[in-house]
């Protein structure tokens, strides 16, 4: 697949670029550390900045290799407020989002994801854009239900969320396709 995501991208209460080392200091500090933030994700929080500059130069690797393209989001006042990443494959483009806990309900994350969803399905590559979450995220489920995605279904036993056990639990998976 050819798909390429520009480097910044608006919203009409956001920025969201491309993620860089130098976000390091303050996403670890925004809500890379928090277990409420982190409980659904598939990474346990962060106990050193470390941590989050390793996470960076991998997106980075990703992004220069075309396979997933990270970017942090930013509202209008340059307040960091989570992160939106998304991965090319032969399906399509899955996209995967966090953000920190004091806006959550604001629907941050939905006018984002909507933002992202719609850019790729303007490319004549991309036929399926998709997103997975826990059963018991029902945060996300509204998340995805308000950037145009509809439920296909349960994915069982799908994914480790390491926060809650090591063993794969079962995901709703939602898309929106052309």
């Amino acid at each position: 697949m050819t798909y390429r995501m520009p480097e910044e991208m608006h919203t009409p209460r956001c920025v969201m670029r491309r993620a860089q080392i130098v976000d390091a200091e303050e996403i670890f500090e925004a809500y890379a550390t928090d277990a409420a933030v982190t409980r659904f994700l598939g990474w346990r929080p962060h106990s050193a900045v470390n941590d989050t500059q390793r996470f960076l130069r991998l997106v980075d690797i990703e992004w220069q290799d075309n396979r997933g393209f990270a970017f942090v989001i930013r509202g209008l006042q340059e307040r960091l407020l989570g992160m939106m990443h998304a991965h090319v494959s032969n399906l399509g483009v899955s996209f995967g989002y966090v953000l920190r806990r004091d806006i959550w309900g604001q629907g941050i994350a939905s006018e984002a994801l909507r933002t992202l969803v719609e850019h790729a399905l303007l490319d004549p590559s991309v036929y399926r854009t998709f997103a997975f979450c826990d059963v018991e995220n029902l945060a996300s489920t509204r998340v995805m239900e308000k950037a145009g995605m509809q439920r296909e279904g349960v994915l069982r036993r799908y994914f480790v969320h390491p926060n809650i056990s090591h063993e794969p639990r079962d995901c709703f998976i939602y898309a929106r396709v052309r």
